[in-house]
């Protein structure tokens, strides 16, 4: 039977709790709550919400006072936020991003994290705690939070300079890492009568096996299942599917191959990445993965326990100086080491100077093996705590760190030696059209601009023009256009303009609305399919509503007019003011009776001297 990630020994705790049995249902509702008030008062005071959905967990802790949430049912509803947690991680491994910066980022997480444990695993020792111990806390606290450190290089603006590339491959190395830790470490733990060496092969064997026959096997099937719920035209039936495929993998890893919960959904999240329907699955799995990982945050937080952190003061600022200030000093020896560039040292530093929910796993797997006791995995967690509040205000020191560091010489020299990593430049579609949806007139669009050689992309979620966009070769990306995840791979802030053919008036005004907030500078053309919601996409953001059925009207009217002997210009003039009035026909804005004014004025000189209808046809 596999082991547990997820800590299941918590009668201790349970043994405080004062609050009564209560249904599944509040509890939930409660811890939820818990990380909504700790996570609105960390965003308020400038944290990562993470912070407030531990200090939430520790608020309803059974080592505080007032109501006590039940650990047994949140720790099991936590073991889902592992799981999807770790498909995320999947869906967003990229092998050439880490192939691309491997001169520095594999060596040196390999090195971090050796150097890290070392040091941690040192002191360990003059505290008085076990060999197995000092290693499992020094590998947790080697490991830094790659959804911490992303949010950081975003608000920095570093996410897609070489610097932030190298650190996010960094650290992509260091999950690789911990994911084969995970595996290992039941081995370690010296629970069974076998021999190490014997048991530890069992479980790369058993890992190896496992990873051969999702890459083989499962690249094919697990596509294909999802292709086939596409096909369905059923948004429930894919969504379930997308669950369906993330815990089925999990737990059959876990049954069947003897290994960890975090492998196999790992594994799951990397086979989906790679298919046409990885965009749509993430942003499916999007709330599923928010909701349980917020409890799983909430769980680790439950079992912090305040007064033992006091009473361990000096212990929990050594953890926490290890992680912020020993970190960064080995990293930057390491630097010099692999001839990196000072500000790539500097901004990888700054990056892993702080502990997250890979350490939590590391240390809750450990806790479940009978590897660390309570208090020591509330030391990691006080760390953890501590290191992500901080985290934000190291990255805003950066450039006094910077200054103060080119002043000292010698030392500036030899850490500034290495030469810039000469990365290629990410692939962004830059200058192109989006087209949201591929009706009648969506490929209408997208022929005229293959003719006119236009970049663009199209955004599509009927699986049938799905299939066949990619037979002609057209770029496009599957998923409802809706959802900022699937937009987010557009890229929308880099296009020229970005037209909406959807026929569907509220999944108009949904991607209209969408667009605005994640670029609100690119032109929107958008299709309204009432007469109402002319109004209401203009008041969403659209720069030009187009009206099919009132733009027949239109030109209706202008062929009139036309055959009148108005001049065309003039009638131009007035359609423009009926667009601009939002197709109101009442004949009420300035603009449109400044337009009639005008053909009445000319009415004379139309009625005089009419022209020929093969003039008008031409």
């Amino acid at each position: 039977m596999p082991h547990n990630l997820i800590l299941l020994n918590v009668a201790a705790a349970e043994a405080n709790a004062t609050t009564p049995d209560l249904p599944i249902i509040i509890n939930i509702a409660i811890a939820l709550a818990a990380a909504l008030g700790g996570g609105l008062i960390a965003r308020w005071l400038k944290l990562p919400a993470i912070v407030g959905f531990l200090v939430g967990g520790v608020v309803i802790g059974p080592f505080t006072p007032g109501y006590v949430g039940d650990m047994h049912t949140i720790h099991q509803l936590a073991e889902l936020g592992v799981i999807f947690l770790l498909f995320g991680v999947g869906l967003h491994f990229s092998l050439k991003d880490l192939w691309e910066v491997r001169r520095i980022a594999i060596p040196g997480a390999l090195l971090q994290m050796g150097l890290t444990s070392a040091l941690v695993l040192v002191i360990s020792m003059l505290w008085g705690w076990s060999l197995a111990a000092g290693i499992v806390v020094g590998l947790a606290v080697s490991i830094a939070s790659t959804v911490v450190l992303l949010r950081n290089l975003m608000d920095q603006g570093l996410l897609n300079t070489s610097h932030g590339r190298i650190a996010v491959g960094w650290l992509i190395m260091e999950d690789l890492a911990t994911v084969a830790i995970l595996v290992l470490l039941p081995a370690f733990s010296g629970g069974g009568g076998d021999p190490i060496w014997q048991t530890a092969g069992i479980a790369l064997l058993k890992a190896a096996v496992f990873a051969v026959l999702m890459l083989v096997v499962g690249k094919r099937v697990l596509p294909w299942i999802l292709s086939r719920m596409a096909h369905l035209g059923s948004r429930e039936l894919f969504i379930v599917s997308v669950l369906v495929i993330t815990l089925g993998t999990a737990l059959g890893a876990a049954y069947l191959f003897g290994v960890s919960l975090a492998l196999g959904a790992f594994l799951a999240g990397v086979v989906v990445s790679e298919s046409h329907y990885s965009h749509q699955v993430e942003a499916e799995i999007l709330p599923f993965r928010e909701t349980f990982a917020v409890l799983f945050f909430v769980s680790v937080g439950m079992l912090v326990n305040p007064l033992s952190l006091i009473e361990q003061f000096g212990q929990v600022l050594t953890i926490t100086a290890l992680i912020i200030i020993g970190k960064g000093i080995l990293t930057l020896v390491i630097g010099i080491i692999l001839a990196a560039p000072a500000r790539t040292s500097l901004v990888i530093a700054v990056s892993l100077s702080q502990i997250g929910e890979f350490s939590f796993l590391l240390g809750q797997s450990g806790v479940s093996l009978g590897i660390l006791t309570e208090n020591q995995y509330s030391l990691l967690l006080a760390g953890a705590l501590l290191s992500i509040t901080l985290n934000p205000f190291l990255f805003k020191t950066l450039p006094w760190l910077e200054k103060a560091l080119a002043k000292t010489g010698p030392f500036w020299k030899l850490l500034n030696r290495g030469q810039p990593l000469e990365l290629p430049e990410p692939e962004v579609m830059r200058n192109h059209a989006v087209v949201v949806g591929y009706g009648r007139v969506g490929q209408h669009i997208v022929e005229v601009l293959s003719e006119l050689k236009v970049p663009f992309i199209v955004v599509e979620l009927d699986a049938g023009r799905l299939n066949e966009l990619t037979k002609k070769g057209v770029p496009v990306l599957y998923g409802d256009a809706g959802s900022s995840e699937i937009l987010n791979h557009a890229h929308l802030k880099e296009a020229r303009v970005v037209v909406v053919t959807l026929p569907n008036e509220t999944a108009a005004a949904n991607v209209v609305a969408t667009i605005r907030h994640t670029a609100p500078e690119v032109p929107v053309v958008v299709r309204a399919a009432t007469a109402d919601s002319v109004t209401h996409l203009t008041e969403l953001g659209a720069t030009q509503v187009v009206y099919p059925e009132l733009e027949g009207s239109l030109e209706i009217m202008e062929q009139t007019l036309l055959r009148l002997g108005y001049q065309e210009n003039n009638i131009f003039r007035f359609k423009e003011a009926i667009r601009h009035d939002r197709y109101n026909l009442a004949i009420s804005s300035a603009d449109e009776r400044e337009a009639l004014a005008t053909l009445l004025n000319s009415v004379a000189v139309a009625r005089e001297k009419p022209p020929e209808l093969s003039q008008v046809a031409n």
